[in-house]
């Protein structure tokens, strides 16, 4: 079978198991390699190590398969349904989180059925298939594949898809026949997605400053959300579709019949009172296939009570009292924040009675600052509790 064979049959199968778009092009070092060190220099990276640990087998596909020559690029549909109406006690998800199942599980299974169709054809050929956990660039291979451009937003857009689509890549030690890269940015002189981000995380277009941005704040840091950008999560609690909302691409892009993107009835958005009752085990049942299994619990909760602290809706106080005693302290800061943004007797009552027997000194400092936005000083205050919270 000649390479041109092969590669036309691969890209029919991988359409047949889902995929909208696929591309081809050769294992390369990419050219924004570059572009990925000077971030990484600049810190925009903030908790997420992995990458920094890294960064060397971002250099060459061969790291993350030896020998590979050649990588098919795919692309699959997750928009389904419009966000739905908010409100008080309800939390925005992203997209991507609307559904019953992780979208690397599904896609891992069809990648799984694409590499046997492959070495069905070529049984001695090297084959891997990834979703956007190795150290691979997939934009940039994505844009050499032909599939589209980065925006300046750093996600990947395609004129038809818009940029709500899954990348996933199979690699093999096999040349194909490649794609012609995609050559034409289409932003033009749109400045949509940069202007509409809460918490201003774009230094300047093409470059995402992470550690600004609500989809970190709200996924990736495992710590407490810092002050100055808890308001800009707005009603956020898992991740953020801001950029990609505002972006004219995303209009017109077709909607998936996917069954397992189809939204939850409680994702689209999520009700915020329920989760603060879930143990760590009713947690586990609920989330552990669905994308919110990797903030856990703690960072779950701590999101939905700075979603309760930004509405501000004085119904959200017995929920965040509750939260107030929870066993984890990064539930507990969070909790005292909001209840401090709601203001009123009922919730300085709540911090008080905390105050008395909090014995961790991050939520102790948060209580205190809470309090005195309310106004006027607790009782009585630990020696340490400061400007830290406020």
């Amino acid at each position: 079978m000649e390479n041109g064979e092969l590669t036309s049959e691969l890209k029919g199968e991988a359409e047949r198991l889902g995929f909208q778009r696929v591309g081809v092009c050769p294992a390369v070092t990419p050219e924004g390699i570059h572009r990925l060190h000077e971030w990484l220099g600049a810190g925009y990276a903030g908790e997420m190590s992995y990458l920094d640990d890294r960064r060397d087998a971002y250099a060459h596909p061969g790291h993350v398969l030896e020998g590979a020559r050649s990588l098919v690029v795919m692309a699959m549909n997750y928009r389904t349904t419009e966000p739905g109406s908010g409100g008080a006690g309800l939390g925005r998800v992203s997209r991507y989180a609307w559904g019953s199942a992780d979208y690397h599980d599904e896609i891992h299974r069809r990648l799984k059925q694409l590499r046997a169709f492959l070495l069905g054809r070529r049984p001695s050929a090297r084959v891997r298939g990834v979703v956007d956990t190795a150290p691979l660039l997939e934009r940039e291979f994505a844009q050499l594949a032909g599939i589209g451009w980065v925006g300046k937003h750093t996600l990947l857009l395609n004129r038809d898809m818009g940029s709500w689509f899954f990348l996933a890549v199979l690699l093999t030690d096999l040349e194909l026949t490649y794609d012609r890269p995609f050559a034409t940015d289409h932003c033009g002189q749109c400045t949509a997605c940069l202007d509409a981000c809460p918490t201003d995380a774009f230094p300047r277009p093409y470059v995402l400053d992470a550690t600004r941005c609500i989809s970190y704040l709200t996924i990736e840091l495992r710590e407490a959300v810092p002050l100055a950008l808890r308001a800009g999560i707005g009603d956020w609690l898992f991740g953020c579709d801001v950029c990609q909302d505002v972006c004219p691409w995303n209009r017109r892009a077709p909607a998936t019949d996917e069954p397992a993107f189809q939204p939850n009835a409680d994702a689209n958005p999520m009700p915020l009172e329920a989760l603060f009752s879930l143990s760590d085990e009713a947690f586990r049942h609920r989330f552990r296939k669905t994308p919110l299994w990797r903030t856990k619990r703690r960072g779950v909760l701590r999101n939905a009570a700075i979603v309760l602290g930004n509405q501000g809706d004085p119904a959200a106080i017995t929920t965040l009292a509750r939260g107030l005693g929870d066993e984890e302290p990064l539930v507990r800061a969070a909790s005292a924040w909001a209840l401090g943004q709601i203001n009123g007797p009922v919730a300085r009552h709540a911090l008080v009675d905390r105050l008395s027997e909090e014995s961790v000194p991050e939520v102790q400092r948060e209580i205190v600052a809470a309090l005195r936005r309310i106004g006027g000083s607790p009782g009585s205050e630990p020696d340490d509790a400061s400007s830290d919270a406020e």
